[in-house]
């Protein structure tokens, strides 16, 4: 890899109908594809942003065959494009609960990786009040992910994770030299800590971060902030998307932040 690559991040609205938010994905890849993006970012739940579990369940796939990894393969194949693809639900064995499951496929269509979302959404929110149990649905991730892509070693995250910054401090020892972060972030947590803790993980780390967003108000009655943001590893804001569905570019450059790391090497004055 030499020079900056340009990636994506997607911000939808995606509904309980799956083909109907496959289309609305596909439409915005191919956005990401000819404005040049080498790698492109879906959001958390692009498959379905389901109104009940049966609806989740209802389309559910079993790991390696199904409609929406199809959609995935195929897409990314026929674009020429890495696809990083936000969550979309996967059966377990034991069939209790769902894995969320970010699955990655190269611009050949094979897919490269899958992480599991290692940490669970069961808060209480006091303004509004608003209540969340993730863990009743899915089973957690217990393995943190890094590939390789055109734009460098990705460390793989969703949403919630953001707050445990040992998550990429681990990402960070295997290697990563960028973060993605698809998420469905609600408004009032978002209001209060999106942007803060993006750019929180982008300048500890000295990482460039990419977080694609779920928008507006969903058929489950749920509202999601949005704001999809690329960020560098100086914590400046590249790209930003506030509202709307849509695509943004910017461009990684790994060298530059291998530069960075080198001048200013906070990095290797970890004591801990």
């Amino acid at each position: 890899m030499s020079g900056p690559v340009k990636v994506a991040a997607v911000q939808m609205n995606s509904g309980p109908e799956r083909d109907a938010n496959l289309a609305r994905a596909g439409h915005w890849l191919a956005e990401a594809a000819q404005a040049g993006a080498r790698v492109a970012l879906l959001p958390e739940n692009f498959s379905v942003m389901a109104r009940n579990d049966a609806e989740r369940r209802a389309i559910a796939e079993t790991d390696g065959a199904g409609p929406v990894q199809d959609f995935l393969s195929g897409t990314a194949r026929r674009l020429g494009l890495w696809i990083v693809g936000g969550t979309t639900p996967l059966l377990l064995p034991d069939n209790a609960r769902l894995a969320t499951s970010c699955l990655v496929y190269d611009d050949a269509g094979r897919r490269v990786a899958r992480y599991d979302k290692i940490h669970l959404f069961d808060v209480d929110l006091p303004e509004p009040s608003e209540s969340y149990r993730e863990s009743a649905h899915f089973a957690p991730g217990a393995r943190p992910v890094v590939v390789d892509t055109p734009a460098g070693k990705l460390g793989l995250s969703v949403c919630y994770d953001m707050r445990f910054p040992e998550l990429y401090r681990a990402l960070l020892v295997a290697g990563a030299e960028w973060f993605t972060m698809p998420a469905a972030f609600t408004v009032p947590t978002g209001q209060a800590h999106w942007e803060t803790l993006l750019r929180a993980r982008a300048i500890e780390n000295l990482c460039h971060v990419v977080a694609a967003a779920q928008w507006g108000q969903h058929a489950n009655g749920r509202s999601t902030w949005g704001h999809s943001m690329i960020i560098d590893h100086w914590g400046r804001v590249l790209a930003s998307l506030e509202e709307g569905e849509g695509v943004m570019c910017a461009s990684i450059d790994v060298a530059m932040q291998s530069a960075t790391r080198r001048t200013f090497p906070a990095l290797d004055h970890r004591v801990l």
